[in-house]
């Protein structure tokens, strides 16, 4: 169990320390197959700070660009959380039945049981399909799929090609506030990203793995096997924890680089945010303390954007 913890460092690190951190995790903790859970959260802060050096030594691309890359890839995941089940069911010609997710009829697909209407695709598959091509580097392929989920959201109601879901939606809360397919800061926002980062040298962009998906497949799993969507008290946790996760290690990463590039997608996610709490305020009202987390992990922005700048300063200096 111990080498799992060693996934949290970078390959390079694995090779040259691996063995070494893993006899001193046996020595120290004969009897046990996990250490102390203490001891976990410090091995994989001081993972993803090894991980955060290693990119800021990377000089292949500019901070900033790749800054951009991660807020591109944290917005095209947030706007797909909300329809993983919708997904999975649609890929595995699932009949959700009672559980399909507020369309007026009952699962909206030519194999679904009882009084449908069809519709061509789910809207998940927009920032799917984004979000696959952002992970390897290929943002003229991802700038279509935000540039229709803008006009999913802003066109009139009635048509089948996306279904209800492209046009209202369901809304998801996670820190603050409901966002939905409606709501075009998040999709514009996107579209945005992906248009600069097909506009500045595009080859230069980090490719990442495949194997980044496999969380992804794993979520779609879970919330389509056990019907888990938007409104439920499961998504809700699950989504807050990752949410609060994901900012966390933005601000250890920061912390430790002095680097401003993690600062960018912490910025667009606190612009999304704020947005759906301006626009809605009565539901955000309604998930108070989730709002309280959000302004203590997103307040110290400016705070930590000047600390880096110092940093960097300092290192300089010497």
């Amino acid at each position: 169990m111990n080498r799992l913890l060693l996934a949290a460092y970078p390959e390079p690190y694995r090779s040259r320390q691996g063995e070494e951190v893993l006899a001193c995790l046996s020595e120290a903790y004969p009897d046990r197959s996990w250490p102390p859970p203490r001891e976990v959260a410090a091995l994989v802060r001081a993972g993803v700070q090894a991980r955060a050096r290693a990119v800021v030594d990377d000089t292949a691309r500019p901070w900033w660009l790749d800054g951009i890359h991660l807020a591109a890839l944290a917005l095209a995941a947030l706007a797909l959380v909300p329809y993983l089940q919708d997904v999975w069911h649609w890929a595995l010609h699932i009949d959700p039945g009672q559980h399909a997710m507020a369309f007026h009829f009952s699962g909206w697909y030519p194999w679904a049981e009882g009084p449908t209407r069809i519709r061509l695709l789910p809207y998940g598959l927009l920032p799917l399909g984004c979000l696959i091509a952002l992970l390897r580097g290929r943002p003229w392929i991802a700038l279509p799929a935000p540039a229709a989920m803008m006009w999913a959201g802003a066109t009139s109601h009635g048509r089948t090609l996306f279904g209800d879901e492209g046009k209202a939606g369901l809304g998801y809360y996670g820190l603050g506030a409901p966002i939905t397919a409606r709501d075009l800061v998040l999709s514009g926002a996107l579209c945005a990203a992906c248009a600069v980062l097909a506009l500045c040298r595009p080859s230069r962009l980090r490719r990442r793995s495949y194997r980044w998906l496999a969380p992804v497949v794993l979520a779609m799993f879970v919330a389509g096997g056990l019907h888990i969507i938007s409104v439920s008290p499961a998504f809700q946790r699950g989504l807050f924890v990752l949410e609060v996760t994901a900012l966390i290690a933005a601000w250890v990463a920061t912390a430790a680089t002095g680097d401003h590039r993690w600062l960018i997608p912490v910025a667009a996610f606190a612009i999304v945010r704020t947005q759906a709490i301006v626009v809605r305020p009565d539901a955000f009202m309604q998930s108070f303390p989730d709002l309280v987390v959000l302004i203590l992990l997103i307040a110290p922005l400016p705070a930590l954007a000047i600390a880096a700048q110092r940093r960097q300063g300092q290192a300089l200096a010497e």
